[in-house]
């Protein structure tokens, strides 16, 4: 079986910067992309931004783009994702999201937790 976990999340201030992890465990046998997706309360999932696993290549949400970066760590498969200029409206529980298959071949595609991010003065 595989498993993410995430962790984080914090109360920062508007301005402030912010770094979310999240680790996949289990026997993986390789990763195509992880993805990090947000929720605020009484509004929908929201995508944030994604990284293919190989070449490193990304995608970014608009409200997102110049602010934040998605990275990975190969050697710990591991995703992160680097806030910067930090905003109000920033403010939601962020999930990670894989796409992935352990050494037997089977496909996944496994959810974090969730980690609280909360930017208010």
């Amino acid at each position: 079986q595989v498993q993410l976990v995430e962790s984080g999340g914090d109360l920062v201030q508007p301005g402030g910067s912010l770094r979310l992890s999240c680790a996949a465990s289990g026997l993986i046998g390789s990763i195509s992309t992880m993805r990090w997706v947000r929720q605020a309360p009484g509004k929908e999932r929201e995508f944030v931004a994604r990284i293919t696993w190989t070449s490193g290549s990304t995608n970014y949400a608009d409200s997102v783009k110049g602010r934040f970066t998605i990275s990975r760590d190969t050697a710990k498969n591991t995703v992160y994702l680097q806030m910067n200029s930090l905003k109000p409206e920033d403010t939601a529980v962020y999930y990670c999201n894989a796409e992935l298959r352990d050494v037997h071949r089977k496909l996944y595609n496994p959810w974090g937790q969730g980690t609280q991010v909360t930017v208010s003065s």
